[in-house]
C-alpha cells in the first residue's frame, strides 16, 4: 500500500474493512498445558510446527517466514508497511498500525505487495501467524493465527487487537520482569503459508459469486422454506433418465400452469439453460400450495412420493408410463417360513424407496441387517398354517427380491421419544459408503446373474433439529465427475471428506474442555453434529450409463424451448427499455376513431381492459424527437398528409376530468418540451389527433380560437341504454345553444324537427341541462368541453330493459357502476356470473337483474354477502321493506346488517333461488325430514318448508310435493322423532310444528299394511339396532308388529319385509329383546315362540296433549304380582309446567297421587294382579292446555347370574356382579339426566314462545291505547274551540246591535288590540294588501298567545271567559282592566279589514298601524 505522511489521520479503509469482523485468534499463553518446553521466538522451524500445523486434508503449495525488526515504535507514522518477501511465488508484507487502527491495540497485518492490481482472477489461500516477540528475549511473545482468501478485492488480513499498546508498552510480561517492547523496539514474525484450493470455493467469502462460472451449473431460489424441495429437485434433475423421461410427457395440449408436469419440464429447461438461479414458484403453484406452504418445513422424503405419484398419473397412457417404475421400483417379500414343516406364507411388493433405522446401527450394512431380520415365532406365539399344519414354529421376515436401477434411502433421523412426548431428531454416527454390494439382502431366487454394487451419486442433508433446520445436496452429476454441493441458489465444488465423514453425525473431536459446538440453524452448543445425511441416491454401476445418459438438445419438448425463448427474448427487451426507460417517453394518441367507441366518462378512461378500441393508442418516442416528426409518423400510418393533423394536449383539470387543452402549433419544439409545457407533470402524457378537411384548393385553414371552441359531442340512445361518442365539432363563442341542432341532426341523420335535449358533461358528477337561448360563452364552453344530447322518446316506445330515461341517470349509472360475482350457494344448483350493476340499485332492483339473469322471478331470490378470508357465505340478507336504505351500496359496505366493512367481499354475493317468494320463505321455516320409501335401506333426506304456525298435516303436504309422493301414500304415512337411534315420539297431523326443534331427527315412512290391519291381540313394539351393546344404538328405529303365537322363523321373515334388508345381509343380524328397565341384558333370540319372549316387558312411551278441564287416563295390565312398574311423566308445555296425577290399582288402591306436580320418576312394586291406571287432571287450568310426555313399563325379569370362574368365591362374583350393577345404574342416571335435559329445554322454548306472544299482545294494546289517547285529546281540543266560537258568535251579535258610528272600545295601555283590519262583521273579511308579512305574522302570533290564554284561564276557572271575566271585574272593581281581558280573549280568527287609526291602541309590543283611507281588497 502507498506510503502516507507523518501527520496523516488513521486510515478509514481499514476500520471498514476489520472493524466489524471477528478475527479467528489462537493467543500462545506462557505455563502451557503441554509437556514439550515453549519454542523461542527466534526458533523459526519450530515455532512454525508449533503455532502453524499442517492441515491434513489440504495440500501445501509452498510455506515462508520473515521477520522484520521494528525499531523506534513511538516515532513510527501510523501506518506502517513492511519488507516485502514472496511465498508460493506471490509477494507478501506485513501492514503495522503503531498506535492502534482506530483502537487502543497495536494492529497487524498481512497483505499482499503486489506493486500495482493484482493480475486478473488471482487469488491465494493462505494459513498465517504473526508473532510479535522481544528482541532481547525470544521467549516473550504474542501470537495470532488466521486463514484467509486473498483476492483483488480482500488484499489484506489481520488483527485489529493483536495486543494492548499499555500492556506491550508499561507491564511486565508473563513471568518476565521486563515488558514485550523494550527501548521502542521489537520484531514481528509473519508465518505464511499458501495452500491449494482443492473446490475452487475454499474459505470464499462468497461475495460476488457466480455458480454458473464456477461450476457450469446453477442453483433453485428459496422461497421462504423450500429447500427441501430445492434438494429433491437437484437430485432428480441431475438423475438424467429421470429428467428425459419428465421431457417425454405430452404436455403440448395441456400447456398451463395448473399442469405440474409442464411447470417441472420448464424448470429442468432452465436448470439446463439458464445464467442464473431458477425459481420453484411456477411447481409450487401447480401443486396448489398456498403461501403459507411456502414457510413451512415438510419432509423430503414424503414429498418424493407425492411428487412421483403425480408425475406417474400424468404419464399414464404415455410412452413413458413405466420409466419411473423401471427406474425407481424395488420388490419385497415379506414371508412366513415354517421351521418344521415345508409350508411358507409370503407376499411380495413394491417399493420406491427403503426407511432404515438409524438409532443402534453404525452402518449402513447394519441398517439393511435390521431391516432384514428374522423374528422367530414359537411358545405362545405359533403360527398357525392351517389345515393341516396348524400351529407351527415359524420364522416372520422380509427379503429382497430386487433393487432399483435409482436406490433411494431414507435414513430415519426422525422418531419419537417416549420420555419427551415429542419427536425428537437423532444425530447418532451412522456411516455409509462409496460403494456397497446389495447382495447380501436378496432372496436366494433373485436374479444375480449381474453384479448388485451400487454407487452413492446423491446425499440429501438435514441440518438443524425438528424445529429449524435446512437441507441442501451433494451431487456426483457424472459417472466420473467431481462432487458438488447445492445448497438452494449456490452450486460449489465438494470432497469427498464433506460428502462423507461430515454427514455420518455423531460426537465432535472437542478439546481444551469445551461444552461443544454451536450448530447452523439452531441456537444452542451441541457435542453432536446436526448436519447430517437424511436421503441417500445410489445408482447400481452396471447401470449408470443408462441413468446418467447425456440429454440432448432433441430430448427437450420444442413447445418448452421455444416458449421459453420468447420468454427470454421479452424479457431482454423489458431490460432493454429499462435501461432506456430516461431517452424515450410513451405518448398516448386519441382519435375519431376512439372517441367513438367509447362508451363512458371523458374521452376515454384508464380502467379501459386491454385492446379496447376505446384507449389511446401508444407510441414510445425519444424525448428529442419534434412534434413534426411524429406527426408525420401518425400521418404516415394513416395515409393522410402531415398538414391535415394537429396534436391538443390532453391535461387534467380540477374538477378531475382530462380533457383536450390547447393545440401543439409549434411543429420544432421537441416531445419533451411539449409535455413540460402543456401537459400535466406526473401524469402519463396524451394527446388528442384533430384531423382537419382540405378545402377545394387542397389547404388546411383551422378555425380561430380567438372566436370558436372545439367541443365534442356524445349521444345517449335511451332504448338502447348506450352512451356513445359522436365526434368533435368547432362552434362560435357568440352562437346560442340552439344553433347546435342542425349540425347534431346531420351527424346522427336524424330527419328535421327531431327533438332531443342537451347536457353539458362538466364533471363526473355533474351533467347539467343547457338552456337553447343562451350563447355557448354564457354557458361557459371552452375547448375541449363535452356535449350530450338525448333524443326524445316516448315512455310507451321504450323496451321494459330501459331502466334510464334521462341522460343525467345513466351518467348517475356509470359513476356508480360495479361488477358483482354472483355464485350459488350450492354449487350444484346453477352457474357462476357478472353482472355490471350500480352502487344504487336497491334489492329489488338487482335482485330483478339477477332474475332476468337466472329466467327465475326476482322475488324467488335470496342473497348472502361472502366471507373475504374464506370465500364461506354468511347469513342471508333480510330484505328492509324501506328501500332506500337498503342498496347494493349498504349491503356491500356491511351497513344493513352489520356485517363490518371490511370483513365480506365488496363484489360478490351468494344467491339461492327458492320455491317460493322471499317474504313467504321468511314467514316459514325449515324442517329436515328423512323419507324411507322402502324399510330402512333407503332414506332420502328432503327439506321441507312449512308456515311457523303449521301443523305435521302442513309437514306431510310439503313432503309430498317435495318428493312427488301419491295422495294414498301421504294419508298413510306417519312423522316421527328420533333420539339417538331409538324413536322417541310420534307425530299426530294436528300436532303443532312449533313445538318441533329444526335440529331434531325427523323420520317420515309410510305404515305397513299389517300395521294398518292389525287384529285383536296383535301390538306394536319399537325395534332399533345396537352394536354388540343397547347403549350403542345406530341406523334408523321402527315399529314392528307382533303376533302373538308366532315361530321366530316367520317372524324373521315378516323383518326382512319390513326393514327391506334380504340376502346375507340380513342372515349376520342377530336379534335380541331389549327390556325396558335399568338393569338388563339383551335377550338374544333363536327359534320359538318371540311372544312368550316379549310378554316379560310392556312399555308405553307417549306425549300427550291435556286439554284444559280436561282429566286423561291410561290403563296398564300388570300380569305378575311383584312386578316392577316404572312410571315416569314430564309437563313439556303450557300454564305452569304442572299437573296432577294418580296411579290406581285394581281395586281402586291408590298407589300413587300428586297435586301440581311438574314431573315424577316412580318405581313401585305391584302387589297385585290387574289393571292399573295412570291419570293426569288438568282441571285446575281454565284455559292452559298441557304438553305431557310419559312413559310406563312393566318388567318381570330375573337377575342375570354371572357365571363363576374354577376356584372363585361366589363373594367374589358377587362383587363383580355389584360393580356392574353399579354401572347400569349410572348409565340409567345419565339417561334420566338427559330427558331432564330436554325436558327443560322444552319448557324454555315453551316460556320463549309464551312471552313472544305476551310481547305482541301487549304491543298491540298499547298501539290502540297510542290511537284511542289520540283520538280523544283531538276530540277535547275540538270541544275546547267549539266553546270558544259560541261564545264568540254570542259577542258579535251583541255587536251588531250597537250604532254603526259606535267606536270600538281600547284599553288605556293599549291591551286587547285586535289585528289589524278587524271588523264587527264576521262574513266581510278582507285584508289590507298593503300590509306586510312581517306585520301579519306578528299580529298572528300574538293572537294566538291570548287565544291559548283564554283556553288557559277557562280551565283555571271551569267556567267560559266572559263569565270568567264578569267575576273579575266584580272581584278588582277595575272596569277597563277586565274589559281589557275580556276583548283580548275575544278576538275572533284573523281575517282583516282596514281598522280607523288609533293612537292609543299603540304599545311598546305593537308597531302603529297603517292609515284608514287606503283601499280594501281581499288577499
Amino acid at each position: 500500500m502507498d506510503n502516507v505522511a507523518d501527520n496523516e489521520m488513521l486510515v478509514d479503509e481499514y476500520e471498514q474493512y476489520h472493524n466489524d469482523r471477528t478475527d479467528d485468534v489462537v493467543v500462545s499463553r506462557s505455563g502451557s498445558e503441554e509437556l514439550e518446553p515453549e519454542p523461542l521466538a527466534d526458533d523459526f522451524s519450530a515455532m512454525m510446527a508449533r503455532i502453524l500445523p499442517k492441515d491434513p486434508d489440504l495440500e501445501t503449495a509452498d510455506e515462508a517466514y520473515h521477520t522484520w525488526h521494528i525499531q523506534d515504535w513511538r516515532k513510527l507514522k501510523k501506518k506502517e508497511h513492511g519488507p516485502v518477501f514472496q511465498c508460493g511465488g506471490f509477494p507478501w508484507r506485513v501492514l503495522f498500525f503503531p498506535y492502534g487502527n482506530h483502537v487502543d491495540y497495536a494492529s497487524f497485518y498481512l497483505e499482499h505487495a503486489w506493486d500495482k492490481e493484482p493480475p486478473e482472477n488471482w487469488y491465494a489461500c493462505v494459513q498465517f501467524a504473526l508473532v510479535l516477540w522481544n528482541v532481547n528475549d525470544p521467549s516473550i511473545y504474542v501470537s495470532h493465527v488466521a486463514t484467509h482468501r486473498f483476492n483483488a478485492d480482500e488484499g489484506d488480513w489481520g488483527f485489529t487487537r493483536f495486543c494492548e499498546l499499555r500492556r506491550l508498552f508499561n507491564m511486565p510480561w508473563e513471568g518476565h520482569g521486563v515488558p514485550l517492547v523494550q527501548n521502542d523496539e521489537a520484531k514481528v514474525t509473519a508465518y505464511v503459508r499458501v495452500v491449494k484450493d482443492p473446490t475452487g470455493v475454499l474459505w470464499h467469502s462468497f461475495q460476488n459469486y457466480d455458480s454458473k462460472k464456477e461450476t457450469g451449473m446453477v442453483g433453485l431460489k428459496n422461497q421462504g422454506a423450500t429447500c427441501y424441495l430445492n434438494s429433491l429437485l437437484q437430485s432428480l434433475y441431475f438423475t438424467n433418465a429421470f429428467r428425459k423421461a419428465v421431457y417425454q410427457i405430452p404436455t403440448e395440449a395441456e400447456a398451463t400452469r395448473e399442469n405440474s408436469a409442464w411447470t417441472l419440464q420448464r424448470l429442468f429447461y432452465n436448470l439446463q439453460t439458464s445464467e442464473n438461479s431458477v425459481s420453484t414458484t411456477e411447481l409450487t403453484a401447480s401443486f396448489g400450495w398456498e403461501s403459507r406452504q411456502i414457510f413451512e418445513q415438510q419432509d423430503v422424503q414424503e414429498l418424493s412420493r407425492k411428487l412421483m405419484e403425480r408425475l406417474e398419473e400424468k404419464m399414464k397412457a404415455t410412452p413413458v408410463e413405466k420409466a419411473l417404475p423401471e427406474l425407481f421400483v424395488g420388490k419385497t417379500k415379506t414371508y412366513i417360513s415354517c421351521i418344521n414343516v415345508d409350508y411358507e406364507s409370503s407376499r411380495v411388493e413394491d417399493f420406491w424407496d427403503i426407511q432404515l433405522n438409524v438409532r443402534g446401527n453404525k452402518t449402513l450394512d447394519d441398517s439393511f441387517k435390521d431391516y432384514i431380520q428374522v423374528e422367530t415365532l414359537e411358545g405362545e406365539n405359533k403360527y398357525d398354517a392351517g389345515s393341516p399344519y396348524g400351529l407351527q414354529d415359524a420364522k416372520k421376515g422380509v427379503i429382497f427380491e430386487s433393487f432399483p436401477p435409482v436406490l433411494h434411502l431414507h435414513l430415519k433421523r426422525f422418531e419419537y421419544d417416549i420420555n419427551r412426548d415429542a419427536m425428537m431428531k437423532i444425530n447418532d454416527r451412522h456411516a455409509f459408503p462409496m460403494e456397497f454390494d446389495a447382495t447380501p439382502y436378496l432372496s436366494d431366487a433373485a436374479d444375480k446373474s449381474e453384479p448388485w454394487i451400487y454407487q452413492l451419486h446423491g446425499v440429501l442433508v438435514h441440518s438443524g433439529d425438528l424445529n429449524a433446520g435446512h437441507y441442501y445436496a451433494f451431487l456426483k452429476p457424472t459417472k466420473d465427475g467431481h462432487w458438488y454441493k447445492f445448497d438452494d441458489d449456490r452450486v460449489t465444488r465438494a470432497t469427498d471428506k464433506e460428502v462423507l465423514e461430515e454427514n455420518y453425525g455423531g460426537e465432535y473431536e472437542l478439546s481444551n474442555g469445551a461444552a461443544g459446538v454451536r450448530q447452523p440453524h439452531t441456537r444452542g452448543l451441541s457435542t453432536k453434529r446436526s448436519m447430517n445425511a437424511y436421503m441417500l441416491v445410489y445408482i447400481r454401476k452396471t447401470r449408470l450409463d443408462d441413468v446418467l445418459l447425456p440429454i440432448t438438445k432433441e430430448d427437450i419438448p420444442s413447445h418448452i424451448e421455444k416458449r421459453l425463448v420468447e420468454e427470454r427474448a421479452e424479457l431482454l427487451r423489458r431490460k432493454k427499455e429499462r435501461e432506456e426507460a430516461h431517452l424515450y417517453i410513451n405518448i398516448g394518441v386519441l382519435s375519431d376513431e376512439s372517441y367513438r367507441s367509447h362508451h363512458g366518462f371523458d374521452l376515454t378512461s384508464t380502467d379501459l381492459p386491454p385492446g379496447d378500441p376505446a384507449q389511446p393508442k401508444q407510441y414510445r418516442i425519444l424525448r428529442a424527437k419534434k412534434v413534426g416528426e411524429f406527426v408525420e409518423q401518425l400521418a404516415e400510418e394513416r395515409g393522410l398528409n402531415a398538414n391535415q393533423i394537429r396534436l391538443w394536449v390532453m391535461v387534467n383539470r380540477q374538477n378531475k376530468t382530462t380533457r383536450p387543452d390547447q393545440a401543439i402549433k409549434d411543429p420544432e419544439m421537441t416531445v419533451e418540451e411539449a409535455y413540460s409545457r402543456f401537459g400535466t407533470k406526473g401524469n402519463p402524457f396524451k394527446v388528442w389527433m384533430e384531423v382537419g378537411q382540405p378545402s377545394t384548393d387542397g389547404t388546411i385553414s383551422w378555425p380561430d380560437s380567438s372566436t370558436s371552441v372545439l367541443v365534442f359531442l356524445k349521444n345517449f340512445d335511451v332504448p338502447s341504454q348506450t352512451l356513445s361518442g359522436v365526434g368533435a365539432v368547432y362552434v362560435r363563442k357568440n352562437q346560442r345553444v340552439a344553433e347546435l341542432a342542425p349540425t347534431i341532426l346531420e351527424k346522427m341523420n336524424w330527419p328535421a324537427g327531431t327533438e332531443f335535449m342537451l347536457f353539458e358533461e362538466i364533471k363526473h358528477n355533474m351533467i347539467d341541462v343547457m338552456k337553447p337561448k343562451q350563447t355557448f360563452q354564457q354557458s361557459e364552453i371552452q375547448d375541449g368541453d363535452i356535449i350530450t344530447f338525448q333524443r326524445t322518446v316516448k315512455e310507451s316506445d321504450l323496451p321494459p330493459t330501459a331502466l334510464y330515461t334521462d341522460a343525467r341517470q345513466y351518467y348517475d349509472y356509470l359513476l356508480n357502476r360495479i361488477n358483482i360475482t354472483f355464485a350459488p350457494i350450492k354449487a350444484t344448483d346453477g352457474d357462476e356470473f357478472t353482472l355490471t350493476l350500480s352502487r344504487k340499485m336497491t334489492y329489488d332492483q338487482f335482485s330483478k337483474k339477477v332474475g332476468e339473469q337466472l329466467n327465475v322471478e326476482s322475488t324467488h331470490l335470496r342473497f348472502a354477502p361472502v366471507l373475504a378470508s374464506t370465500g364461506k357465505p354468511k347469513p342471508f340478507i333480510k330484505r328492509n321493506p324501506n328501500q332506500t336504505n337498503q342498496t347494493l351500496y349498504h349491503i356491500l359496505s356491511g351497513q344493513v346488517s352489520g356485517y363490518g366493512y371490511s370483513m365480506h367481499r365488496q363484489d360478490a354475493l351468494y344467491y339461492e333461488v327458492l320455491e317460493t317468494s322471499l317474504s313467504d320463505y321468511e314467514s316459514k321455516t325449515t324442517l329436515k325430514v328423512t323419507l324411507l320409501p322402502e324399510g330402512i335401506t333407503k332414506e332420502q333426506l328432503v327439506e321441507v318448508l312449512v308456515p311457523r304456525d303449521g301443523t305435521i298435516a302442513d309437514l306431510l303436504a310439503g313432503l309430498q310435493k317435495k318428493a312427488n309422493l301419491e295422495d294414498d301414500i301421504v294419508r298413510e304415512m306417519r312423522i316421527f322423532e328420533a333420539h339417538s337411534g331409538k324413536i322417541y315420539k310420534e307425530y299426530q297431523e294436528d300436532a303443532k310444528i312449533a313445538g318441533i326443534n329444526e335440529y331434531v331427527t325427523l323420520y317420515a315412512e309410510r305404515i305397513p299394511e299389517e300395521e294398518i290391519q292389525m287384529h285383536d291381540g296383535e301390538r306394536t313394539i319399537n325395534a332399533f339396532n345396537f352394536d354388540r351393546e343397547p347403549s350403542r344404538p345406530h341406523g334408523i328405529p321402527f315399529k314392528f308388529v307382533m303376533k302373538p303365537g308366532e315361530i321366530f322363523k316367520e317372524t324373521k321373515e315378516r323383518l326382512s319385509k319390513r326393514t327391506g334388508i334380504k340376502g346375507k345381509q340380513f342372515e349376520k343380524i342377530k336379534f335380541a329383546v331389549v327390556p325396558r328397565s335399568l338393569y338388563s341384558n339383551p335377550r338374544y333370540l333363536e327359534d320359538g315362540l318371540l311372544a312368550t319372549l316379549v310378554s316379560t316387558v310392556t312399555a308405553t312411551a307417549l306425549t300427550y296433549r291435556l286439554e284444559a278441564n280436561e282429566k286423561a287416563c291410561f290403563y296398564n295390565y300388570v300380569d305378575q304380582r311383584n312386578a316392577k312398574v316404572a312410571f315416569y311423566f314430564a309437563v313439556q308445555s303450557g300454564g305452569s309446567f304442572d299437573v296432577d296425577y294418580s296411579v290406581v290399582g285394581p281395586g281402586e288402591k291408590v298407589v300413587l297421587d300428586g297435586t301440581k306436580e311438574r314431573q315424577g320418576d316412580f318405581v313401585f312394586t305391584a302387589q297385585s294382579i290387574g289393571e292399573y291406571r295412570f291419570c293426569f287432571n288438568n282441571e285446575m287450568s281454565t284455559f292452559a292446555e298441557k304438553m305431557v310426555d310419559f312413559e310406563i313399563a312393566v318388567e318381570n325379569e330375573e337377575r342375570a347370574q354371572l357365571p363363576f370362574r374354577q376356584g372363585a368365591s361366589p363373594e367374589q362374583a358377587s362383587a363383580l356382579e355389584e360393580s356392574i350393577f353399579k354401572l347400569s345404574a349410572q348409565l340409567s342416571t345419565i339417561a334420566r339426566n338427559q330427558k331432564y335435559f330436554r325436558t327443560r329445554e322444552n319448557r324454555n322454548f315453551s316460556t320463549v314462545r309464551s312471552t313472544e306472544r305476551r310481547i305482541f299482545n301487549f304491543s298491540v294494546i298499547e298501539g290502540l291505547m297510542m290511537v284511542s289517547m289520540a283520538g280523544l285529546q283531538v276530540f277535547i281540543v275540538r270541544f275546547f274551540f267549539q266553546g270558544a266560537r259560541k261564545e264568540n258568535n254570542a259577542r258579535q251579535s251583541r255587536t251588531m246591535q250597537q250604532p254603526k258610528n259606535a267606536e270600538p272600545t281600547f284599553p288605556v295601555d293599549g291591551g286587547g288590540c285586535r289585528p289589524p283590519g278587524e271588523t264587527h262583521v264576521e262574513t266581510q273579511r278582507s285584508v289590507d294588501p298593503n300590509t306586510s308579512i312581517e306585520d301579519y305574522n306578528r299580529v298572528m302570533l300574538e293572537y294566538t298567545q291570548r287565544r291559548m290564554s283564554t283556553f288557559l284561564d277557562m280551565d283555571d276557572g271551569g267556567g267560559s271567559p266572559a263569565s270568567r271575566s264578569s267575576r273579575s271585574s266584580n272581584t278588582s272593581g277595575n272596569s277597563a282592566v277586565s274589559t281589557s281581558g275580556v276583548l283580548a280573549r275575544q278576538a275572533p280568527a284573523p281575517s282583516f279589514v282596514e281598522a280607523p287609526h288609533h293612537r292609543g291602541s299603540q304599545t311598546p309590543d305593537h308597531k302603529p298601524m297603517k292609515h284608514a283611507g287606503e283601499p280594501k281588497t281581499g288577499l
